[in-house]
């Protein structure tokens, strides 16, 4: 952990680039750690500059604090929709909210994203808009259908998972293909791919997407947290984010815990879900 008696811990208040750095400080001490912990004194939210700041800062700490937790996040408008119905999605949510994704990246040792958003977006999943780490990138792929001329699986310097459900033949990528078994639906169960990742000595998990996916995470109480972040906008159509088994009546509803930030225009919703 940064020294209780470091500039950082008694500085006068952090800008936005010291707070960043004194996050990255303390996410590096936590990724050593082997058991999660309470938040050491020294380890406590500093003195931020301005409420900007301070707002990012109280919700990201817990998260440097920690060795490990999953955590998903999505982005969507109003009217809880992350794409129109013809897939167009960027952006929904500004640039505040997509430097709150890139921290989030930074944080985690892996982050996770299904087959259709991989194909359908062909995304970097690096860290571009701050300083910081890259994660391991992780593609579900239960049938291998997934093209491996996609950017996530050409070499470079940041590694990539690939998993497949046992029946996919060896592909031809620069990404490591692993196999997980399929449940009764052709799907992987959450917990088996967090306990795969784990073993690899990827703690820290980030959920990226797509909605289903996400879904199928917080349905296998496999989630610690949900980020979602709401844009001022009403689409009125399109794709939705979150996708769950239907309930009957409000009693069946999860009412989790939550805290709300503002994010550029957009509003940050830090919502406790408790891994099982």
């Amino acid at each position: 952990m940064p020294d209780s008696s470091s500039s950082a811990r008694y500085s006068p208040a952090l800008d936005d680039e010291a707070a960043w750095e004194w996050l990255i400080a303390l996410s590096a001490t936590a990724r050593r750690m082997t058991e999660a912990s309470t938040l050491p004194p020294e380890a406590q939210t500093p003195q931020a500059a301005g409420p900007d700041v301070q707002q990012w800062l109280d919700c990201l700490t817990p998260l440097a604090a920690s060795p490990q937790w999953v955590v998903a996040q999505l982005g969507q408008s109003l009217d809880g929709r992350i794409a129109t119905e013809s897939g167009h999605s960027h952006y929904i949510n500004g640039p505040e909210s997509l430097v709150h994704l890139h921290r989030l990246r930074a944080l985690a040792d892996a982050v996770v994203v299904g087959a259709g958003t991989a194909a359908a977006d062909n995304p970097q999943l690096t860290v571009r808009h701050v300083d910081g780490p890259n994660p391991v990138r992780v593609v579900l792929d239960p049938r291998g259908r997934v093209p491996t001329t996609l950017a996530l699986f050409q070499p470079g310097d940041v590694a990539t998972l690939h998993i497949t459900g046992p029946q996919v033949a060896p592909l031809n990528s620069a990404a490591e293909q692993c196999c997980l078994p399929l449940n009764a639906h052709g799907q992987f169960q959450p917990h088996d791919v967090i306990a795969l990742l784990a073993e690899r000595g990827l703690h820290r998990v980030l959920v990226e997407g797509g909605g289903i996916t996400i879904s199928q995470f917080i349905e296998a109480q496999a989630v610690d947290r949900l980020h979602l972040l709401v844009a001022p906008l009403l689409i009125g159509s399109g794709r939705p984010g979150l996708v769950m088994t239907p309930i009957d009546t409000l009693e069946q509803a999860l009412r989790p815990t939550m805290r709300s930030f503002r994010c550029g225009a957009d509003t940050l919703f830090d919502v406790e879900l408790r891994r099982s």
